[in-house]
């Protein structure tokens, strides 16, 4: 089993990423962002420094968290801005060794908006087409994105981008409604969107957490695995039993939650701290599955 994480949620700088990795003994690691910037959108010296240092310490990267078509970005925003970082990225998986880019299918507009399903699927075809030309693979993570709607929406970009496969996180279902169904929308159930997409899973990412309070404005919480809303238990048992043999990545988003405004950190030490716990609590849920 390899197990893997976004350690820009253990801290900003590589070192600390790197150090947090050996501490869980693990040998492979989610790159995101070093510094606060995306691995793609770093200057060549910088990131060529970066990938001597993940040499020398013996770690590899098993994904690229790209920012490509990611939340943060609405469907009428400039496509040269994705081809950039599409031309960014591929020459620096290559460097490493890294096999998977996630990407996105770009932000959610309101729902009843006209959401532009076509310019989607005609970006995506494109994305999927320059890494599959070099030998990587596109992986969809069911975000805060078009694909992120429902189980049936992520299904239709299976069906009308060629070549796309799926990253599933264990937590997005948990605080999005489930557009497949009629008002008032309920709430996915992470098993049910897992059970839908299974056959198109050649990634996992994990996280838990709690609904956001009905008829409140506060966002949803992030726990530790097994102790939020995402039926964890029975999605590593459901992996197992179909014979997954990919990686798992934890995004812990416990600490530091990139979807908040900056995305800053609270406080470095128990990032660190809370990353490396929760890798610990991961392994342990492997153990009881």
């Amino acid at each position: 089993m390899q197990l893997s994480g976004f350690t820009d949620e253990a801290g900003q700088g590589l070192a600390t990423q790197i150090k947090a990795t050996k501490a869980l003994g693990w040998t492979h690691l989610s790159a995101r962002s070093i510094d606060g910037q995306n691995i793609h959108d770093q200057s060549e010296d910088d990131f060529n420094a970066a990938a001597d240092q993940l040499d020398a310490a013996g770690i590899q990267v098993i994904e690229f968290g790209s920012l490509i078509g990611s939340w943060s970005k609405p469907i009428e925003s400039d496509f040269a801005i994705t081809l950039g970082e599409i031309e960014r990225a591929i020459p620096r998986m290559q460097r490493l060794g890294t096999k998977l880019i996630r990407v996105m299918s770009y932000a959610q507009k309101p729902w009843g908006e006209d959401q532009f399903e076509a310019e989607r699927f005609r970006r995506l075809r494109e994305i999927v087409a320059r890494f599959a030309d070099a030998g990587l693979q596109t992986v969809h993570e069911n975000c805060m994105n078009w694909g992120g709607f429902s189980a049936e929406h992520t299904l239709r970009l299976i069906e009308e981008v060629p070549g796309l496969k799926l990253v599933f996180d264990t937590g997005n279902p948990v605080f999005q409604r489930d557009r497949s169904k009629s008002a008032p929308y309920p709430w996915q159930d992470a098993l049910e969107f897992y059970q839908a997409v299974k056959a198109h899973v050649a990634h996992v990412h994990i996280k838990d957490c709690l609904n956001p309070p009905e008829g409140s404005d506060e966002p949803e919480r992030y726990t530790f695995p097994g102790e939020g809303q995402c039926r964890l238990p029975e999605i590593l048992e459901a992996l197992k039993a179909d014979g997954y043999a990919g990686a798992y990545a934890i995004e812990p988003h416990v600490a530091t939650v990139f979807h908040a405004a900056g995305g800053k950190a609270i406080d470095k030490e128990q990032c660190y701290n809370s990353y490396v716990e929760y890798g610990r609590a991961l392994e342990q849920k492997f153990t009881e599955a």
